[in-house]
């Protein structure tokens, strides 16, 4: 029987504290391996060429200017390694900066409160879902981003009613449609025929991509943003 790689993980963030309390969670998961960790923009700039992980776990600000060090870096990283995932960790709600992180496409991209690495099975999962490609939101900023919108005139998601923005907010956490069925528990036909119905008001054709459902719902949601 051939054992499944280990899921190479390099962490970077500043304060050493954090740094260290990730590392040993996320190190004593099964099938993880932290490969590294990094501390600034430069060296997690480094440490990702030298040790070419499948994903960087990152704090959104670093040194040298504490700003979104982490962003600018993922955007690096990507360039030079698209199937890196990225997972950014940030204690900030504000949508400017998910936007920053998604303006260049959404795949292999995760954007996760800082509290979630208190649950680290769910930071896991994360970290597993943008290594595959895939694509992840916290729920808490989801759930920001539909109300926001959802009060907004003119906007598709006002036609949509309170059970399709349920489903639209579990998509984009990145539930399948049986986990959303056991989370609302109604049918999986529901779900497909809600789904269906979601799509359709927001005009999204289903694309032939990885975790296709949460890329076209957040690519939806930036390309709505006042400004934009």
């Amino acid at each position: 029987m051939v054992m499944a790689s280990p899921l190479r993980v390099l962490i970077a963030e500043d304060q050493y504290l954090m740094r260290e309390g990730t590392r040993r969670l996320v190190a004593e998961v099964e099938g993880v391996e932290v490969v590294g960790t990094a501390w600034d923009y430069d060296s997690v700039l480094r440490e990702a060429k030298r040790l070419r992980p499948d994903v960087v776990l990152m704090d959104i600000k670093m040194p040298p200017t504490e700003t979104m060090e982490g962003i600018q870096a993922a955007h690096v990283i990507k360039r030079e390694r698209p199937e890196t995932g990225i997972v950014i960790l940030s204690q900030h709600d504000d949508e400017s900066y998910v936007w920053a992180l998604l303006e260049g496409g959404v795949a292999g991209y995760g954007y996760l409160h800082k509290v979630r690495v208190g649950d680290v099975d769910q930071l896991v999962r994360a970290m597993r879902e943008v290594a595959a490609g895939g694509s992840v939101l916290d729920p808490r900023i989801v759930r920001d981003i539909l109300a926001h919108r959802s009060g907004k005139r003119g906007t598709p998601l006002a036609d949509l009613t309170p059970a399709e923005r349920e489903v639209l907010r579990l998509m984009a956490e990145g539930h399948s449609n049986t986990s959303i069925a056991g989370r609302l528990s109604i049918s999986v036909g529901t779900v497909e025929k809600r789904i269906a119905s979601v799509f359709s008001k927001l005009s999204l054709p289903e694309e032939a991509a990885v975790n296709r459902r949460v890329a076209a719902v957040l690519v939806y949601l930036r390309e709505t943003m006042p400004g934009r």
